[in-house]
This record gives C-alpha cells, sequence and structure tokens, in this order.
C-alpha cells in the first residue's frame, strides 16, 4: 500500500471506531430509558466527552492528508464525504446524550405501556438498526444498501407524525401522564433526526463511491416537474 493508501484507511478504521461508540451510545441511552437506570443514562453523559474527542481528531487526520497529499479522485471524494459523515455522527451522539439526559431529569420512571403505544420502542429499534446499516454500507462501499435508508428513514417519519396525536389522547385520558408524554414525545423527535443524520450519511456513501451528488436531487426533480 502507498502511504497516501495507508492514511485512508487509518481514516476509514477511526470512523468505524466512531460509528460503533455511537451505537453503543444510543443502545445505552435506551437501555436507561426503558429501565429507568440513571447511573446508565449518566455512563451516556460522561462518554459524550469521548465521542467529541474522536470527531476532532478524524477532522484534523482528514486534515492532515489534504495538505500532505493532495487527493484526487475517489481519495479526495473519499475524505470529502468523511469529513461530514463524521459531523454527522457527532450529532447523532449529541442526541443519544440528550435522551440520556432526559432520563437524569425525569422524576418518574418511563411507564412501557407508554412506550409501546407511542411506537418509540419500534422507532428506537430502527434507529439504531439504520445505524447499524449505513456502517455496514460504508465498510463494503455497499450504494444498494445505503440507498435502502432512504425508503426505511419513512417509518421514522410516520411514528414522528402521528406522535403528537397519540400522546395528546393518552394525556387527554390521564392529565398526571403529561410530564412523560412530554419526554416521549421529544425523545421522538430526537429519533427522527437521526433518520436525517443516516441520510445523510448514506448520500456521502454514494458520492465517494460513485461520484454522484444527490443532496437537493428530489427538490430540483419537483421543481423541473413544475
Amino acid at each position: 500500500m502507498t502511504p497516501l493508501e495507508n492514511e485512508i484507511a487509518a481514516v476509514k478504521k477511526e470512523l468505524v471506531n466512531m460509528w460503533i461508540l455511537v451505537q453503543s451510545q444510543l443502545n445505552k441511552a435506551k437501555d436507561a430509558m426503558v429501565t429507568f437506570d440513571k447511573d446508565l443514562a449518566r455512563e451516556v453523559l460522561m462518554k459524550e466527552k469521548r465521542v467529541n474527542s474522536f470527531e476532532l481528531k478524524i477532522d484534523l487526520d482528514c486534515e492532515n492528508v489534504f495538505a500532505l497529499y493532495c487527493p484526487v479522485a475517489i481519495d479526495l471524494r473519499f475524505l470529502l464525504a468523511a469529513l461530514k459523515i463524521n459531523t454527522n455522527l457527532e450529532r447523532i451522539g449529541d442526541i443519544a446524550s440528550g435522551i440520556a439526559q432526559y432520563v437524569v431529569n425525569s422524576s418518574v420512571n418511563f411507564d412501557v405501556a407508554l412506550l409501546e403505544k407511542s411506537s418509540l420502542i419500534r422507532m428506537y429499534d430502527e434507529a439504531v438498526n439504520i445505524i447499524t446499516d449505513t456502517r455496514s454500507a460504508f465498510e463494503k462501499e455497499d450504494t444498494v444498501l445505503a440507498r435502502s435508508i432512504f425508503k426505511r428513514d419513512d417509518v421514522l417519519d410516520d411514528i414522528n407524525d402521528s406522535a403528537p396525536d397519540t400522546l395528546a389522547a393518552v394525556i387527554k385520558a390521564n392529565l398526571d401522564t403529561l410530564p412523560e408524554a412530554l419526554y416521549v414525545l421529544s425523545i421522538i423527535r430526537k429519533l427522527e433526526r437521526v433518520g436525517d443524520h443516516a441520510k445523510n450519511i448514506a448520500e456521502e456513501i454514494i458520492f465517494y463511491v460513485e461520484a454522484k451528488i444527490l443532496k437537493h436531487y428530489e427538490s430540483s426533480q419537483s421543481d423541473i416537474d413544475e
């Protein structure tokens, strides 16, 4: 391998390690929410510093490769994509931390029946699976798997859209559930953004593998159709 290839491989390995950490943060935040484990939630908050450190190191390593090797073609596209993927992963880490903070702040246990009725558990599982599959698509340079993320995000959007009415009915039936229901709605909102970040990552995978830019494609197509 050439020195540039070694540097690219090192950046890719760092991104995968960050991905694994962010997935762990999401999973631990979910476990803390379901079991109302405030100690586990605090662990997620503590490890947020590691996610931030990862982001800074990956950014710096990419900048060094740009400066030392002036990469072109797929190597250039990979590094540009890596910078954006890195940012999206850090923001997913922020979301996991935000969910953990809700657990720490809440004075009542999240009712499992409410979590199920709002489809929060199903949404959370799908969000984690989507992040796992984007990592697989990244590692394997699998653009077919990356494209599947766009459709799967619709599940998260549908649950997010229906959540206000579902939770309003719960609150109307029992006003004591108001604080808990508001936390649940906030978590659903955060998980919807996980899907958005996953789509951003999928776009970057397709960009560096196929040299196709998908951002704003749908809006531009609708303008043409009109």
